[in-house]
Order: structure tokens, then C-alpha cells, then sequence
């Protein structure tokens, strides 16, 4: 008979792949089955096996999700949803109530920001747009409004800024608000954002942690008993949860998260250093280059600088040009998938915020450097950007 190991002291790769992955005990497959049921036999009235009744409440599926998640972040709870989105919704339906105010940083998630200011904002949640970077900044906005909550992404989207995890949770705290981290660029592999005094964290698992292109979810990650009550109520009374065939998907792919960020790294690694100086190139964001503002808080918070490019270009035009003549990086929305994809922001994942303080200028495209060779990679590149 084989029995569950002790994982207490297990290093990430062995978490990523154990976690909440043990044989199934009754017939012994190694991969615990996908629980494909809506409703679960009762043994009685309330007699429960498990804990389960209904796939809305919990499916043994998705709980095994959730506890590969809360794992690999450090945390106590983890909350697996149907999107990004459904999941930064719960969080801030649960903690926030109308009239509260947050705190968001001026390079953020086009979603993000729509959900805030459009979806939470009719519902009275009032929020302010800050540089999340500038500590001065945060602590004036701090107290002057009293914000019950500051939204952070690092890196951020699309601009890569990067922010001291651990001085702003410090800043923060001391003014009794909590801490979000967004951390769908990172992922839990490089950063783990809870460890460094962050009271939440957020994934889009769309992205790097199911990492195939091929499932949409979310994920919220708490180590605060009531939080997490909080959160699972609203996850349970207005039900965005993910199925669980979606569930079993981004298991899957998290089994192999550190080997796939540590070449998405290494790639692009190489491509932002041959596109940094070309000269169609007006400027690169990358965090694993010297020169990035926010290289030596990446290199001392994090153990890598991720698989996101950002290019700035001439103008707009130019921007389009190259975006359109790439052959092996395929212009579609989202990133962190095993293939190379190309975005122009503006008119695509940051177009909902035209007008407002995140708007992003037409000149940058936005890379996610896959896992194809290297230098298909860069040659793909160069000849796109001879075209424009």
C-alpha cells in the first residue's frame, strides 16, 4: 500500500506535482480522477461524504485545485473560479462594501480596471488610480482617503513596473488597509507575494498556471480564516466557480509550472536583449534587464524576471505594422501559454481603458515568449520588425 508523503518540507517542484494530487484510494490510478457529477449520494439527510452535495458548493476535483494553489502560494485557503475576473469579483464583492474606497495602480489589467470602476463603481465602491511604485504617492493617498484595500500587480500589465511587495504591505498595513497582489505574471513559481506581507493573491490561472491556452480560470489565495469564509460564501451564493474538467486542466498544467517558467524566462531573456538598441525599437520593458527600473526589487523579490516583453515602438503605426507581420508569434489576446503570442494593447486587452488614467499609448506591443526554440524566436522577430 503506498501512503501520502509528507510534503512539509517539499520543495516547489514536488509541491507543484503532489499537492493535492494523491492516488485515488479506491482503485489506485495515480491521477485522481476528473468528479465529472453536479450532486453527491447522501448517507441520510445531511449525511455527507467528504463534505460534498452539490458541484456548486465543492467537487473533489476542484478541491484538489485549490489545495495545489493555496500550497504553492503559502497560503491557508485557496478559491478556484471561472475566470480571472469571477475571482477578483468575489474577493471585492466579499471585503468591500459601497462606499468603501481601494486603491488601484495606473498600469493595470484593462479588466481589472472596467470591473472597479464600471461594475463596482455603480454598486458604490469608489477607487483611486496611484503609481504603486512611488511609496510617497501611496502613503499621501493613504491618508487622505483611508482606503479599505490596495490593488497591486507586479509585474504589471502591460508596462512590467515592478513594486516592492514587502515596503508596501508595511505601508499599507500600518494604515489598515489590505494588501492585493495580482500575481497571473509572476505566478507563485518566482514570487509568492503572500510570504512577502500581501494579505491576498490573485491569478488569472488562464495564464501561466494552466499555461496551455486551452482553460479559463481564476483563483483567489488567502492565508486569513475570515477572509477566506468571506470569499467562499460569495464564491458558493453567486456560484462563478470552474467546472471541473476545467480544474483538472489547470492541475495539469501547474504539475509542470517551474520548468515552463524557467525557460519562458530564459527566452525572453534573449529576445528583449537582441530587441533592446534595434533601431525600430524606441524602448524595451523587461525586468530582467539592467537598465529596468524595477530590476533590482524583481532580482530581490522574485527568483525570475517572467516570459512578457513589452516593446514600445515609433508610433501607433508602427506598432500595428509589427505586430501584424509576425509569423511565429501569433497576434491574439492573453498570454502564458506555451506558444508565442503578440498583442497590441490599445485596440485589444486594454482597450476597454480609452479615456481613463490606464490608458496605454497606441506605440507599444505587448510579447509572450513562448517555448519554441530561441532563435526561431528571434528571427521571427527581426524579420517583423524589417517590415515595419
Amino acid at each position: 500500500m503506498t501512503h501520502a508523503h509528507d510534503l512539509s518540507a517539499a520543495g516547489f517542484e514536488t509541491l507543484a506535482i503532489r499537492a493535492g494530487q494523491d492516488p485515488d484510494p479506491t482503485t489506485g490510478a495515480v491521477i485522481p480522477p476528473v468528479h465529472l457529477s453536479s450532486t453527491f449520494v447522501q448517507d441520510g439527510i445531511g449525511g455527507l461524504r467528504g463534505g460534498y452535495e452539490y458541484g456548486r458548493a465543492g467537487n473533489p476535483t476542484r478541491t484538489a485545485l485549490e489545495t495545489q494553489l493555496a500550497t504553492l502560494e503559502g497560503g491557508a485557503h485557496g478559491l478556484s473560479f471561472a475566470s480571472g475576473l469571477a475571482a477578483e469579483d468575489a474577493l471585492l464583492r466579499a471585503v468591500l462594501k459601497p462606499g468603501d474606497e481601494l486603491l488601484i495602480g495606473d498600469d493595470a489589467y484593462g479588466g481589472t480596471y472596467r470591473l472597479v470602476s464600471r461594475v463596482l463603481g455603480a454598486w458604490g465602491v469608489r477607487h483611486r488610480v496611484v503609481d504603486l511604485t512611488n511609496l510617497d504617492a501611496v502613503r499621501a493617498a493613504l491618508q487622505e482617503s483611508r482606503p479599505r484595500l490596495v490593488w497591486a500587480e507586479t509585474p504589471s500589465n502591460p508596462f512590467l513596473r515592478v513594486t516592492d511587495i514587502a515596503a508596501l504591505a508595511e505601508l499599507v498595513h500600518a494604515h489598515d488597509a489590505l494588501l492585493v497582489v495580482d500575481n497571473t505574471f509572476a505566478t507563485p513559481a518566482l514570487q509568492r507575494p503572500l510570504l512577502l506581507g500581501a494579505d491576498v493573491v490573485v491569478h488569472s490561472t488562464t495564464k501561466y498556471l494552466g499555461g496551455h491556452s486551452d482553460v479559463v480560470g481564476g483563483a483567489v489565495v488567502l492565508r486569513d480564516d475570515t477572509f477566506a469564509e468571506q470569499v467562499r460564501f460569495v464564491q458558493f451564493a453567486a456560484g462563478a466557480v470552474s467546472g471541473p474538467l476545467d480544474a483538472w486542466l489547470t492541475t495539469r498544467g501547474i504539475k509542470t509550472l517551474a520548468v515552463r517558467m524557467q525557460r519562458h524566462g530564459e527566452n525572453a531573456l534573449a529576445v528583449a536583449q537582441r530587441l533592446v538598441g534595434h533601431a525600430a525599437v524606441t524602448r524595451v520593458h523587461y525586468p530582467g534587464l539592467p537598465e529596468h527600473p524595477g530590476h533590482a526589487i524583481a532580482a530581490r523579490q522574485s527568483s525570475g524576471f517572467g516570459g512578457i516583453v513589452t516593446v514600445e515602438l515609433a508610433d501607433g503605426g508602427a506598432a500595428r505594422r509589427f505586430a501584424e507581420a509576425t509569423r511565429l508569434f501569433t497576434l491574439a489576446e492573453s498570454l502564458g501559454g506555451v506558444e508565442s503570442l503578440v498583442n497590441h494593447p490599445a485596440s485589444m486587452t486594454h482597450a476597454s481603458v480609452r479615456g481613463t488614467p490606464l490608458e496605454v499609448t497606441e506605440s507599444i506591443v505587448r510579447l509572450s515568449v513562448g517555448l519554441e526554440s530561441v532563435g526561431d524566436l528571434v528571427a521571427d522577430l527581426e524579420q517583423a520588425l524589417a517590415a515595419v
